[in-house]
């Protein structure tokens, strides 16, 4: 059986154009950032990271290029939690039971975050540590 090519016109969730497209991504990401404080602990203790981290931006006279690492590695640090998260929520809609490819994926995202994390231990460390030592 040959299969059809994909074509985007006939998506219906490809229908919306211009800015009510724009209008709407944005409409969905709020929903997904209301989704993650609500049900992920682990985005919103990544939130209380941030906000006990971020005010030591400016506490310590950094930099701006210092400051911009520091405030991108917190930001990547979510980035790659809220991944996670829908990468986790994937797995579980299609099955609860256990599976190893699913162990393995939601294993891989969760090192996807703990690489995220280790970036911004050394980043902090590494522009902090010359005022405190």
């Amino acid at each position: 059986m040959k299969k059809k090519p994909y074509i985007p016109e006939n998506n219906p969730h490809k229908q919306n154009t211009g800015l009510k497209r724009l209008f709407l991504a944005f409409v969905n990401s709020i929903s997904g950032f209301n989704f993650a404080i609500k049900e992920e602990s682990a985005f919103r203790q990544e939130l209380l990271l941030c906000l006990f981290l971020v005010p030591l931006i400016f506490i310590f006279p950094t930099s701006p290029i210092e400051k911009i690492l520091m405030i991108g590695s917190l930001l990547l640090l979510l980035i790659v939690e809220l991944l996670n998260s829908s990468i986790e929520a994937a797995i579980d809609r299609i099955s609860f039971s256990h599976h190893d490819l699913s162990k393995r994926a939601k294993d891989l995202g969760s090192a996807a975050v703990l690489v995220a994390l280790s970036l911004v231990v050394i980043t902090y460390l590494s522009v902090l540590t010359k005022f405190l030592i």
